[in-house]
């Protein structure tokens, strides 16, 4: 199975293939690779009383239109590789939904399932006390990602501003924090209400009415808990929603708040009344209106995809599609909105907390809410545009508008260093 980097390094490639001789050369070769790339070696002491090595990565792939922006991957099998993936597709995403950051990600390899709040704790400051050097509003700015949280940006910045001597810190350090220390309305849910607003675009496209929907749900998570609740309260019937243990179905449709509302009490969506369950991986193939993919990478590949019977792929996580799979999606006419487009809201969130909390201001919530949605509608339509003008999938176009928009920022910046 591809790996997250190869299938990146992989688009890339292709899109600049597409560009050609419009950007310059030198400029391909400096944006395939990161600016920076650190292993750190954590030595947190747990509940056990023993210090306990834990390694963490923070890579910087570009600068070139702010500072590096991007969250923080808590997960056992997270690799420098992968992150270095991440922050690519970071930079890519920040430089399509029209953002002044550069793509940054970090990885702390540890398993957050069945640790205590403080075993937690204790990982998440040492993480921010090793990387505080990395970490700043003009160099890299955090965010969650799987398996970390607001709680945790909370800590980051508590830690950050406890080693300096000061009550908080100056500027904005971390995004996706609570609101009370500085965060934002709706930053939570910005990721998923942007892929359920792609998704209503989309059908729009296929003029199809929201109310005669169904969807699959892959991933419960913050992403895709909120991306299935926003469709469900359109209209949306959600049949099918799967976790990490395991998924249920049902073809009448889900009660997706009261499955929040079991996920909340039990941890799990399996056991969920009235349903039937199921593997995570079948609910892929299921015969639905819109697939969200919404766990993790490289879930459709080669191997499967031809057997993806959805019309539209809504791609809330990040690289949820090898490139073979793509390529097996557009052949048999799937229309797919491309992870860099389709959940892009929660970096446009994300850039208007840091554009809050520098500025000393105030959002409420139905001011983010809208900016969001037109944000991310305009985006979609632009994408959507030019796509039929070239007759080529939606990913192409985003990427290389992406590229053509970091490389701009390279011309502007100038050759020298």
């Amino acid at each position: 199975m591809a790996s997250l980097l190869s299938s990146a390094l992989e688009n890339f490639d292709h899109a600049a293939s597409i560009i050609g001789t419009k950007i310059n050369s030198d400029h391909v070769q400096r944006m395939r690779l990161p600016k920076a790339r650190l292993e750190l070696i954590l030595a947190p002491r747990l509940g056990d009383g023993h210090n306990h090595v834990v390694k963490a990565y923070i890579v910087r792939h570009s600068d070139a239109l702010g500072p590096s922006k991007g969250g923080i991957r808590l997960s056992p099998s997270v690799t420098l590789d992968d992150v270095t993936a991440l922050a690519m597709e970071m930079t890519w995403k920040c430089a399509l939904i029209g953002v002044p950051f550069g793509g940054g990600k970090s990885g702390i390899v540890a398993e957050p399932r069945g640790m205590t709040l403080t075993e937690k704790e204790t990982i998440i400051r040492s993480f921010a006390r090793n990387g505080a050097h990395e970490i700043g509003p003009v160099s890299y700015v955090p965010a969650p990602d799987m398996g970390t949280n607001e709680r945790d940006m909370g800590h980051i910045k508590d830690a950050i501003s406890w080693t300096r001597g000061w009550a908080t810190t100056t500027g904005c350090y971390v995004t996706g924090k609570p609101v009370i220390l500085g965060g934002i309305e709706g930053r939570r849910e910005a990721t998923g209400r942007g892929v359920a607003n792609c998704v209503a675009e989309a059908l729009i496209v296929f003029g199809i009415a929201e109310n005669s929907a169904t969807a699959v749900v892959q991933g419960f998570g913050n992403v895709g808990a909120v991306a299935a609740g926003v469709l469900h309260d359109m209209g949306v019937k959600i049949i099918a929603v799967g976790d990490i243990d395991g998924a249920v179905i049902n073809l009448n449709g889900l009660n997706i708040p009261q499955l929040v509302a079991h996920v909340q009490a039990t941890g799990a969506v399996s056991g969920f009344p009235g349903a039937t369950k199921a593997d995570t991986n079948e609910i892929l193939e299921l015969e639905c209106t819109v697939l969200v993919p919404a766990s993790a990478g490289n879930v459709i590949t080669s191997e499967n995809a031809s057997r993806i019977r959805a019309r539209i792929v809504a791609e809330g996580a990040n690289g949820p599609t090898t490139p073979e799979g793509d390529r097996v999606l557009h052949s048999n006419g799937v229309f797919v909105i491309p992870d860099i487009l389709c959940n892009a809201g929660g970096v446009y969130v994300s850039y208007l907390e840091y554009a809050q909390e520098t500025q000393q201001e105030q959002m409420e919530l139905k001011e983010v809410n809208d900016r969001l949605y037109r944000r991310v509608t305009t985006k979609f339509k632009t994408v959507h545009q030019l796509a039929n003008e070239k007759k080529l999938p939606m990913r192409d176009v985003a990427m290389a508008l992406a590229l053509s928009t970091v490389a701009h920022a390279l011309d502007a910046k100038g050759a020298l260093p």
